[in-house]
């Protein structure tokens, strides 16, 4: 898959393409990202992306006409490498798009890629985005600087699917939302901890994970997915009950932990 990604900072995005467990999707190219420097489309001296709004107030909004062009160019380079059939898909990072979900990350990871707009300032001119964008994205409700961040989000979310990518397969099955839940506890040595600062008793293990017991340990750690996802996020629970996720054994653990005495 192909992401072009236009964007006035792509040197916010050398890092994260280079380090880490997902660097090997990028250099593969199983995840290929093409950087586009909003500035090398316009026609001015001053390399100008930006102006005043109109009607007043506040900041900035990007022109169209250097966006019209970078976005032209990113098409056409899209073609040339990938002779893809049919309009990528245009994405523009703002509070007003859909959420990022685990769901949408899974179904990109499948997917031919698209072209990223990075809006910065006041945001872009909705013209633009009008007669373009194909989907608006949030990473959440509250307003960044620009669409780099939530860019660098979804990449390194689509990357770390690709198979390959991650040293266990298995590894991202169990990630929180990966069955509508959020993710159990995870443990590892030494099997006691002790002599920590402030640290007045010993923090042994669950002793469930030293049995060896596959199944029992499988049901620990479904019902602590169940019981942390119930208390932070609840309404996960219920979409998961609708979807049909939740066994009669998650059933009767759910039952008994609404039954159970608050804790104080």
């Amino acid at each position: 898959m192909r992401f072009d990604v236009i964007t006035l900072f792509p040197e916010l995005f050398g890092p994260h393409l280079s380090q880490g467990v997902t660097r090997r999707a990028f250099e593969s190219r199983q995840v290929d990202v093409n950087l586009w420097q909003l500035r090398d489309f316009t026609d001015d001296n001053y390399r100008r992306v930006d102006d005043r709004p109109y009607g007043g107030g506040p900041g900035m909004v990007m022109l169209v006409e250097p966006l019209e062009r970078a976005l032209a160019a990113a098409k056409s380079a899209r073609v040339e490498a990938m002779a893809e059939a049919g309009a990528p898909a245009i994405i523009h990072f703002s509070p007003t798009g859909r959420p990022i979900t685990q769901g949408l990350v899974e179904e990109m990871a499948g997917g031919t890629g698209g072209v990223l707009l990075c809006g910065r300032y006041e945001g872009i001119d909705q013209r633009f985005l009008d007669r373009h964008v194909t989907l608006e994205l949030s990473l959440g409700d509250f307003v960044l600087s620009g669409g780099e961040l939530p860019a660098l989000a979804l990449l390194d979310a689509v990357a770390r699917l690709q198979e390959g990518v991650l040293n266990d397969a298995q590894s991202h099955q169990q990630d929180s939302f990966s069955e509508g839940l959020l993710d159990c506890p995870h443990y590892s040595r030494p099997e006691v901890l002790t002599g920590m600062p402030g640290q007045t008793e010993a923090l042994p293990v669950p002793e469930v994970l030293l049995s060896g017991h596959h199944a029992k340990i499988a049901r620990w750690r479904r019902d602590r997915a169940l019981e942390i996802t119930a208390r932070r996020r609840p309404e996960l629970i219920q979409l998961a009950r609708a979807a049909g996720r939740l066994s009669k054994a998650d059933e009767r653990f759910l039952a008994d932990l609404a039954q159970a005495k608050p804790e104080t």
